[in-house]
């Protein structure tokens, strides 16, 4: 059996073949108009169409679609009322101190807003029930409407779905139709409106993109990777977009520590720099999930990997703003003309057109391990640029690299030092096809010691969809002080939990002896609006390690009772067993020739434990690493480079 990890970004798509522990790496441009199809390109190109191959995927499709704002007519049901939730939100500005903000559309027009009168009390009372007249109604309303999908969202229905079971069953099964308490059966009727409007938004595109790309793979097995980072059979993803928002990002942390594991380093800072953004996450031990995660301007509280994301990539686009500052981002070239220096038409200057320019790419690079590039088109437009700015073309160069820089240290900062970690107790792992060009100036900006570029690194996300394992993440709701909860009536609460989870899984043919749970809970002070996840163990130690995680993470503790708000269970199957080994060869001897004053080299020649310093370059096929001055470099038996910073000369 042969497995394929596949990450689709906005530039490339990368792939990872696994044949009996024999490793092969991919890359081609994306499709973004139909993923699927550099998806069958760049499986024809590794000589394994018609054969048997289990493939992971991690999608991009309900990304774009929510960025973009490309989702389907949807209708949003609640009860009287409260049709205006979605467009009220949490009534918190984004530009706070702007006299005239940007007005934005609410998420749903108001003709598409849908009332129903019932009523749910806050203690699971039926106020005023759903009636056969309020349901013929709302199937009449729907029938009327030429919408796609609907989207029910009532209050409390997280303490009895029957309301919404009764109006998803009246309506046609060619509606795609999500329901609040199957979604996020969490408190918070905005972030579960929210989340469940989502999935009905970008659900009919995610069905329909799984359903042609099942149809080119034929008979063989599709997993999809969740926003959490585990696997989902592709059957059961169809009806769950909104679990799929973080797909591809999600791999990237699982491979990250992974290969992080495999040289003894645990304590982990990411930065993954693919051709259109940026992703930075922190790990201690554990990749840390989120209920507070946000899509664009939208709050997704299902779990998620907790990562920040910039629009800082290496197709981003310099430009000079309306004041004639340099700036950099978020726009990006994507994959279709891309940056100036891949020849297919691009003319606007980008960051990777800056490295090439200042030879930290090697002129005769084949990005991809296929696609030549293009030094005269790069300076070509970074020079238009130049004439502007009245500087030399290797400054404005620098001064791209530079600015991107600072943005991606900024959001380095965001999930460090602004939640009270310090940086330099953290490895900085390095991954993406242009992470290795910046790493060592991040690290210098956050004062940090050590680097690692894993094995792979330039398709480290799709390494992480082969190392990651099947599972599902469950949560409910149960309010109430911590201190009057029972051991015994929250490990029932868990194991009803896990049930479902075990389910879902065995349904997908995971074997019931492979799975495993862990448990935890949302915990607050009486009175607060936001909770912290604290992993379970019995209530008198989670209670004290609320108190310690409260103080890290705000500065203090507070002498208030403690208040559970959410119970939550992850199921786990085992994941496929992966052995590492270093690539083979992608560069020849006479590539390995210096073209300026800074000697090139090639990653996979590199002897185990011989330390090369800085300035150089090392070239693999589908990353470049610039190695800065200060710092030297030494492959592991791993197969990770190691980078550590030297002493200053100033210092004692």
């Amino acid at each position: 059996m042969l497995f394929l990890g596949i990450d689709t970004g906005g530039t490339f798509t990368d792939f990872v073949l696994v044949d009996q522990q024999q490793i092969r790496v991919h890359k081609v441009l994306s499709s973004p108009n139909a993923p699927e199809r550099a998806i069958l390109q760049g499986i024809d190109e590794l000589g394994i169409s018609g054969k048997a191959v289990t493939v992971i995927h991690g999608s991009t499709v309900a990304t774009n679609a929510v960025l973009e704002g490309k989702g389907v007519a949807t209708a949003y049901v609640t009860n009287t009322g409260f049709k205006d939730v979605l467009t009220i939100g949490r009534q918190a500005r984004r530009e706070l101190y702007n006299l005239q903000p940007h007005t934005s559309l609410p998420p749903v027009a108001d003709a598409f807003c849908l009332e129903v009168d019932c009523r749910l009390s806050a203690e699971g009372e039926w106020i005023g029930e759903l009636s056969d007249e309020s349901l013929c109604g709302l199937a009449a309303q729907i029938a009327e409407m030429d919408v796609e999908a609907v989207a029910i969202n009532l209050l409390f229905s997280y303490i009895d779905d029957s309301a919404e079971q009764k109006m998803k069953s009246v309506l046609p099964d060619d509606l795609f139709v999500s329901v609040s308490s199957e979604v996020l059966p969490e408190i918070g009727e905005y972030e579960r409106g929210v989340a469940t409007w989502l999935n009905s938004w970008v659900g009919p595109l995610i069905q329909g993109y799984i359903s042609r790309l099942q149809k080119g793979l034929g008979q063989n097995r599709l997993a999809v990777m969740q926003s959490s980072g585990e696997t989902m059979d592709a059957t059961q993803a169809a009806s769950q977009a909104v679990r799929m928002l973080l797909s591809g990002p999600a791999g990237g942390l699982v491979g990250a520590r992974f290969v992080a594991s495999l040289s003894g380093r645990k304590r982990l800072m990411t930065f993954d720099m693919g051709g259109t953004s940026s992703d930075v996450a922190l790990i201690d031990g554990d990749i840390q999930l989120t209920n507070r995660g946000k899509i664009d301007h939208y709050p997704v509280a299902v779990p998620m990997v907790d990562m920040h994301t910039i629009g800082a990539g290496g197709g981003s686009i310099a430009y000079l703003d309306s004041g004639g500052m340099l700036q950099v981002g978020p726009e990006s070239a994507g994959a279709s003309p891309g940056p100036a220096c891949y020849g297919k038409g691009g003319l606007l200057p980008t960051v990777t057109d800056a490295n090439l320019v200042l030879g930290r790419i090697p002129e005769n690079s084949l990005l991809g391990g296929y696609l030549p590039l293009k030094k005269s088109l790069a300076e070509t437009a970074v020079n238009r640029l130049a004439t502007k700015m009245h500087v030399s073309l290797s400054e404005a160069a620098m001064g791209i690299v530079d600015i991107a820089n600072e943005h991606m240290a900024r959001a380095l900062r965001v999930i460090s030092v602004q939640k009270g970690y310090d940086p330099n107790d953290f490895t900085l792992v390095s991954f993406g096809g242009a992470g290795g060009l910046h790493v060592c100036a991040l690290a210098d900006k956050l004062e940090m010691k050590q680097v690692l570029i894993p094995v792979y690194a330039g398709v480290l996300s799709a390494l992480g969809m082969l190392a990651t394992r099947p599972g599902r993440q469950l949560s409910r709701t149960h309010v109430g002080l911590l201190n009057t909860q029972s051991n015994g009536s929250l490990e029932k609460e868990f194991e009803q939990l896990a049930v479902r989870g075990r389910d879902a899984l065995m349904a997908e043919g995971v074997a019931e002896d492979t799975l495993s749970a862990s448990y935890s809970l949302d915990l607050r002070y009486q009175g607060q609006s936001n909770t912290l996840n604290i992993t379970w163990q019995d209530i008198q130690t989670c209670e004290q390690n609320f108190h310690f995680r409260h103080e890290r993470r705000y500065g203090h503790r507070l002498e208030m009772p403690v208040e559970l708000v959410n119970i939550r269970a992850g199921i786990h199957g085992e994941g496929l067993e992966i052995t590492l080994q270093n690539q083979a060869a992608s560069v020849s001897a006479a590539d390995e020739e210096a073209y300026s004053a800074i000697p090139v080299s090639s990653r996979e020649k590199l002897p185990v434990e011989e330390t090369i310093s800085g300035p150089a370059i090392l070239v693999e096929k589908v990353a470049t690493i610039w190695i800065a001055a200060g710092w030297n470099c030494t492959q592991d038996t791993s197969g990770n480079l190691i980078l550590t910073k030297l002493p200053s000369p100033l210092q004692p």
